[in-house]
């Protein structure tokens, strides 16, 4: 995260301080050196130097700041106790409740636990970034990591290998499934926290960020009774969470859907989910070689990693079924060579895939502290053409409304390249970039998308960034 003015503030230094006493005395730390706390304040006073004394029981040092900078300061770093701050951690039973349910009530998506030399540092993933949370004393964590094995079900007494395991949080207003993972690292386990959302029936199609061309073409070729749909990103670019909105408009009670998946992310009723389980030979392609003789009418597979997955597809596909996965490239195009490149002749590509997607999680713009500013060259990469409509951009600030970050949500931008007789020479020759095919066919890109974004004044330049580099 960049902040303009570097307002951001030590995470072992908040901790020092609540919310109430640095907004109630306009003060906020620096440093914390030799039994001297320093703060900067609008408010020097000799008065408030003994009351922060009697306070923290240190002495106190006071440096001069103007008080428009101390309000950002404080909107930066701080969020007031209504809202929702957690105050001076402490350790005890219910500490790891308090702060899974935080995560989940922040929207966090993953918690990382990370042991170092003298602390131990706790960072949470909101909206795709990660951010410093908490500092722990070293001597606390070991205490922690047995409660996350205990309720994991993980042996307590290995702390030589990898463990997996998962937690069922529930309480009187939520129910939740959190994926837990070990790694022994140099000075202790470093844990992951994943928190998966139980419930697919709050997610839809139409609320994800299509453009509405996009989300016809899409419709339309899940409409087709047989056939491939793939859809391509990297990890953590929202492509479960497409999958499961298009299992929820094509589930109904005529139809047999089976899924197999690693790990299990959402539930839906009246989907048949199975969680891969390759220890045993429970791959996605031997999976996918029992789902043909279940009688299924549409197939998710998690991701198609290898050849062997890839053949199983095609051969559902072909034999009458809609098939729904996910694979690894950086476009849509690039997926059809991927395929070719495991080995899959074109021809069967051609005839059995119905819609190429790729699909990136862009961050959107907190709208309480956003700033304007105007569009300058040396912001964009280098050779990027700036559009002539494109004069004003947006920057990230951050506000007790983001939880400080400068973003809130979400939006997902789409590449959708849907098979027809004209790209399939494009297909048979294997070629590598079709970039006049698409402008004719007004197919928008990834890269185009985020442009649109930052006309909106969605999001950032810096959040797009590498999308724009040629």
């Amino acid at each position: 995260m960049i902040i303009e003015n570097n307002l951001s503030i030590a995470t072992h230094l908040l901790q020092l301080i609540s919310s109430e006493q640095a907004y109630q005395y306009h003060i906020v730390p620096i440093k914390a050196i030799n039994g001297t706390l320093t703060f900067k304040s609008d408010n020097t006073s000799e008065d408030l130097k003994r009351e922060l004394q009697v306070i923290f029981d240190r002495h106190i040092e006071l440096i001069p700041e103007t008080t428009e900078t101390i309000k950002r300061y404080l909107a930066t770093n701080f969020r007031k106790r209504d809202e929702g701050q957690s105050e001076n951690l402490h350790y005890s039973s219910n500490f790891l409740e308090r702060l899974l349910l935080s995560a989940k009530d922040i929207g966090s998506s993953d918690i990382h636990f990370e042991p170092y030399e003298n602390t131990c540092r706790v960072r949470f993933r909101l909206d795709g970034k990660l951010k410093e949370h908490y500092i722990i004393p070293l001597e606390e964590y070991p205490v922690i990591v047995n409660q996350l094995k205990i309720k994991a079900g993980l042996d307590i007494s290995e702390k030589r290998l990898p463990q997996d395991g998962r937690i069922t949080i529930k309480n009187q207003m939520d129910e939740f499934d959190i994926r837990v993972s070990s790694l022994p690292t140099l000075h202790g386990e470093k844990i992951v926290l994943r928190i998966l959302s139980k419930d697919a029936n709050h997610i839809n199609l139409d609320d994800l960020g299509f453009t509405k061309q996009e989300l016809k073409t899409y419709k339309e070729s899940i409409k087709n009774p047989n056939g491939i749909v793939l859809i391509s990103g990297p990890t953590g670019s929202g492509k479960t969470t497409t999958l499961y909105a298009t299992l929820k408009l094509l589930n109904d009670d005529k139809t047999n859907i089976v899924t197999i998946e690693d790990p299990i992310e959402y539930t839906l009723e009246g989907v048949n989910q199975v969680q891969l389980k390759e220890n045993i030979g429970l791959d996605f392609a031997s999976a996918l070689r029992t789902f043909l003789r279940q009688d299924p009418d549409i197939i998710m597979v998690g991701e198609i990693r290898d050849v062997k997955t890839a053949n199983m597809a095609i051969r559902a596909a072909l034999t009458g079924h809609l098939v729904l996965s996910t694979i690894h490239t950086n476009s849509a195009w690039a997926t059809i060579s991927r395929l070719i490149d495991m080995g899959i002749p074109a021809f069967l590509i051609a005839s059995t895939l119905n819609v190429s997607i790729a699909q990136r999680l862009v961050r959107k713009l907190c709208d309480h502290c956003k700033q304007e500013h105007t569009v300058s060259k040396v912001i964009f990469p280098e050779n990027f053409s700036i559009p002539k409509d494109l004069l004003n951009h947006y920057t990230a600030v951050g506000c007790h409304h983001c939880y400080h970050t400068g973003y809130q949500g979400r939006k997902a931008i789409y590449e959708i390249i849907p098979i027809s007789k004209l790209i399939i020479p494009h297909i048979k020759n294997n070629e590598l970039e079709i970039d006049s095919y698409l402008q004719e066919n007004k197919i928008n890109t990834l890269k185009s998308n985020a442009i649109d974004l930052i006309k909106e004044g969605v999001t950032s330049i810096e959040e797009v960034y590498a999308l724009l580099i040629d």
